[in-house]
This record gives structure tokens, C-alpha cells and sequence, in this order.
């Protein structure tokens, strides 16, 4: 069956980039918004018997991308397109994760369910927040670890010497063993506590050796900067580090977010573009294209081969 992929609004600059990897065309759609702010959305190209790929990410406004996602979705199934894989390089209401409240709702299982009903086959996203996400899926989900490409790019273009990499609270550990592994580097990790949802963040201390290192942060996501400002002024003022940079997969940052790492003590930020800017004017950055991987992935799920290999650095 043929190859097509189409992408959504959310993110046109990561689907280009696909396309020119693989070498194909964009399946052309029409998707628009009418006056009562209802979507009407057409595919434009026959996609009967057709292996079809969907390209949406998280971007503003999310729950109108995430609409336009499922009516796409729904409309290639009433096409009769033999497959559709749905691409999503940041999975919306990824931290909705777990009931930790009293009558609150899991999201993104939520979403999950929403994705398959309207007729997806199988999923292809990046870092999730938590792993187990995969499982709110009954279709395939593949996960690509964004790691092979963030060190390829520290290893090609970083000054390594002297440097440390701090996970920025517990849950981090894990994701930083693959990046101190291959970078040969030692590590350390922030005791962080924080009080609510999106509240104060409290750092209690840092577990490892700091003083007089450049330290580079690192970190799944941030939006409102809290725990990366935090980290960074207590690495810096209190436990000595020389210098602060930071290195997140997902650039989720807010307008309050952006100002506030503005104004903070970290020099400089890498991140990937699975979430594209959209103007922000975040200070001193680098972007790390993931776009290929996932361009490799897309043709080796069509031709039905391994993607192990795809996440070993």
C-alpha cells in the first residue's frame, strides 16, 4: 500500500522536514475554522487502501489542534485508508498521568481513548512524561527517546570539560543514565519538593558534587520554568557550580515561563523541535532537530521493519 502522510496546523516547519527526508509529497487537506468556531476539515487526495500518517503536535491553541487531529483521524477512516498512524512528537495532557487528586480526571488516558475511537491504528510520539502512557493504548504506541540525537549534537558541539549533569528532581534519574553512559560524565541530581500543582517549588539540596563544575540541567519538559529557575539559583548561589546550562526535550514554556528563564541564571538552553516556538522570544537557545528519526521511523513502520535500533545512541 502507498506512503502518504498528511500534517495538521500545529506544527508545518517539523512536518516539512519529514517530507524532505523522505522524499515525498504532502497530502494535500483543507482544514479550516468557520465563524461559530467549528472545523471543517477535507482530505483533498483519494487515500482509499492508502498507508497513511497523521502529523499533529501540542501547540496553542492545543484543544483546537487536538480536535482537528480526531476529525483528520475519523475523516481518512470513512476514506477507507488501510492504516493510520498518528505522529504526535509531544503527546498533549502527557502529565495528566495519574489520579493524584481527589474527582480529577486522567487526560491523556482520556485522549488515548479519544485517538482510538476515531480510528487510529497505531501511534509514533517522543518522551513521554511518564512511560507508562503507553499502556492507556489497546494499538501500537512506539516511543522514540529523543538521547541519541541530544548526544550526537553535545558530543559534535558542546565543550564537555569540566561538566556535570544534574536531573533536575527524582523522576529524571532514570532519563539522565543513557546521556552520563555515553557522554562519560558524572551526575547529580536535585532534591526538589513542590507544593501543589504548578506551585511553589522548594530545592532542599543537591545530591553529588557541583562545586566548581559546569553544570548542564537536564529535563523531559518545562513550561512555567519554576523547577529549572529554582535549580539553576541554587546551583549557582549556593552549591557552588561555576556555570548553569539547561537541556530539555520539550519546549512546553508559557509567556510567564519564557520571562522567567529569561531572567534566570542559566546561560544557555538546548531543546528539541517537537513543539515549535511560535514567536517566543526565549534568550540564548539551540534547537535539535529529531525531525530525521522520525522520518526514519514513519518508513520503517511502513515497510514493516525493526525500529528497535532507531532509540540505542
Amino acid at each position: 500500500m502507498p506512503l502518504k502522510i498528511i500534517s495538521g496546523s500545529s506544527h508545518k516547519n517539523f512536518a516539512r522536514k519529514i517530507f524532505a527526508h523522505l522524499g515525498i509529497a504532502e497530502t494535500k487537506i483543507t482544514s479550516k475554522i468557520f465563524s461559530n468556531e467549528n472545523r471543517f476539515v477535507t482530505i483533498d487526495e483519494a487515500v482509499r487502501g492508502d498507508d497513511m500518517f497523521v502529523i499533529q503536535t501540542q501547540a496553542t491553541p492545543v484543544d483546537s489542534h487536538v480536535m482537528e487531529l480526531l476529525i483528520l483521524i475519523r475523516t481518512l477512516r470513512d476514506a477507507s485508508a488501510e492504516r493510520i498512524t498518528v505522529v504526535m512528537p509531544y503527546f498533549p495532557y502527557a502529565r495528566s498521568d495519574k489520579k493524584d487528586q481527589p474527582r480529577v480526571c486522567i487526560a491523556a488516558r482520556l485522549l488515548a481513548d479519544m485517538i482510538e475511537k476515531a480510528g487510529a491504528n497505531r501511534i509514533l510520539t517522543m518522551e513521554l512524561h511518564s512511560p507508562q502512557i503507553q499502556g492507556f493504548f489497546s494499538i501500537p504506541c512506539d516511543h522514540l527517546l529523543a538521547a541519541p540525537d541530544i548526544i550526537k549534537f553535545l558530543k559534535q558541539n558542546w565543550n564537555l570539560t569540566n561538566c556535570v549533569l544534574v536531573a533536575g528532581d527524582s523522576g529524571a534519574v532514570k532519563m539522565i543514565k543513557p546521556y552520563a553512559d555515553n557522554l562519560n560524565l558524572p551526575t547529580a541530581v536535585m532534591d526538589k519538593r513542590r507544593e501543589g500543582n504548578d506551585e511553589t517549588v522548594r530545592i532542599k539540596g543537591v545530591i553529588g558534587e557541583v562545586r566548581n563544575k559546569n553544570v548542564l540541567l537536564l529535563d523531559d519538559e518545562t513550561t512555567s520554568g519554576g523547577t529549572l529557575v529554582e535549580n539553576a539559583e541554587y546551583l549557582t548561589k549556593q552549591a557552588g557550580a561555576l556555570k548553569v546550562d539547561a537541556c530539555f526535550i520539550h519546549p512546553t514554556f508559557n509567556d510567564k515561563g519564557v520571562e522567567k528563564l529569561n531572567n534566570s541564571p542559566i546561560q544557555k538552553f538546548l531543546f528539541t523541535d517537537t513543539i515549535p516556538l511560535n514567536g517566543k522570544p526565549i534568550r540564548n537557545y539551540e534547537i535539535i532537530s529529531v525531525a530525521k528519526r522520525f522520518a526514519e521511523m514513519i518508513k520503517r513502520i511502513h515497510d514493516n521493519e525493526s525500529v528497535k535500533s532507531l532509540n540505542d545512541v
